[in-house]
C-alpha cells in the first residue's frame, strides 16, 4: 500500500467514524468498503484448518487495516465498528498486544461490543485471551511482558467479568513478575518481585480457589525466608552501609534451600 493510499484511508476512516455517535452504526461508503474487505479476509481464514497458519495470515493482513484503525482512534466518537473490533481480536491472536490494547482502550471507553461470533463482552475477551497467551508462554519456560498484563488489568479493572477470568489475569501477572527472577538476581530485586508476585497470586486464589497457584506462593514465600533483606550495620557510616548493601545484594548465588542471601529464584510454575 502506497503512502498516499494509507493517508487516504486514514482520513476517510476519521471522517466516517466521526459521523456516528456513541453506539450508533457507522453509515458511510468508506466503512462499507472496509466491511467488504473484512468479509473476504474472514472467508479466507475460514477456509484454513491450521490454527498456526491462521495466525500467520492474521499477522499479514492486520497491517492492511492499520490506516482505518488509526483514523478511527484519532477522530472516532464511539460509533459501533465491526472492523475495528475484529481487528482488535486479530491483533491479540497475532501477538500484537499493545496494538490490540490501543483499540481496547477506545472500545471500553465508548462501550463498543464485539461481533456476535465472539460470544463475550469486550473486557472479558481482552483479559482472557491475553492471559491465556501469557500462561501458555510461561508454562513452557518462556516469558511474557508483564507490562502488557499490567495495562490489561488497568483497562479492565472497572468492568464486570467472571471471577475465573479475573483470577486468570492475576495469575498471569504474578507468574510473569516471578519469571523476572533469575539465577544471581540481586536480593533487593528478587524480594521486590517475589512480594509483588505473591500479591497477585493470592488475589487469584481469592477470586478462584482452583486457580492453581498455591505451590507458586509457597515457593516464593520460601525464597523470601531464605533471602532476608540485608540489615545495615547500625554503627557503620552511611557510605559503609551502602557498600555493605551492594556487596550483599550482588553476592554469589547459593542453594535455595539454605539461608544464603544469594539463593537462586524458585521455580514459579505449577508442574
Amino acid at each position: 500500500m502506497t503512502i498516499a493510499r494509507r493517508h487516504f484511508q486514514r482520513v476517510t476512516a476519521a471522517e466516517a467514524s466521526a459521523s456516528a455517535e456513541v453506539g450508533e452504526p457507522i453509515n458511510a461508503n468508506a466503512y462499507e468498503l472496509m466491511l467488504a474487505r473484512l468479509y473476504e479476509d474472514k472467508r479466507r481464514l475460514k477456509e484454513l484448518q491450521s490454527i498456526e497458519r491462521k495466525i500467520e495470515i492474521k499477522r499479514q493482513i492486520v497491517a492492511d487495516y492499520a490506516p482505518w484503525i488509526d483514523g478511527v482512534l484519532e477522530a472516532g466518537r464511539g460509533g459501533q465498528d465491526a472492523v475495528l473490533m475484529t481487528v482488535m481480536v486479530w491483533r491479540i491472536d497475532a501477538g500484537d498486544h499493545l496494538g490490540a490494547l490501543q483499540i481496547a482502550d477506545y472500545a471500553l471507553r465508548f462501550g463498543l461490543v464485539l461481533p456476535e461470533q465472539y460470544q463475550r463482552d469486550t473486557a472479558t475477551l481482552v483479559a482472557e485471551e491475553i492471559s491465556d497467551q501469557a500462561l501458555a508462554a510461561l508454562s513452557t519456560g518462556g516469558s511474557f511482558d508483564a507490562s502488557v498484563l499490567d495495562v490489561t488489568e488497568q483497562l479492565t479493572s472497572s468492568h464486570d467479568m467472571p471471577d475465573e477470568v479475573r483470577a486468570k489475569l492475576q495469575k498471569a501477572l504474578g507468574l510473569s513478575i516471578a519469571a523476572l527472577m533469575k539465577e544471581g538476581t540481586p536480593i533487593a530485586d528478587g524480594r521486590r518481585w517475589a512480594e509483588q508476585s505473591i500479591e497477585h497470586l493470592r488475589r487469584a486464589m481469592q477470586l478462584h480457589d482452583r486457580a492453581g497457584v498455591k505451590r507458586n506462593i509457597e515457593q516464593l514465600e520460601r525464597y523470601l525466608r531464605n533471602n532476608p533483606a540485608p540489615a545495615p550495620d547500625a554503627n557503620a557510616s552511611s557510605t559503609d552501609q551502602a557498600t555493605q548493601r551492594t556487596a550483599a545484594e550482588t553476592g554469589a548465588p547459593g542453594d535455595a534451600s539454605t539461608d544464603q542471601p544469594g539463593a537462586p529464584a524458585p521455580a514459579t510454575l505449577e508442574s
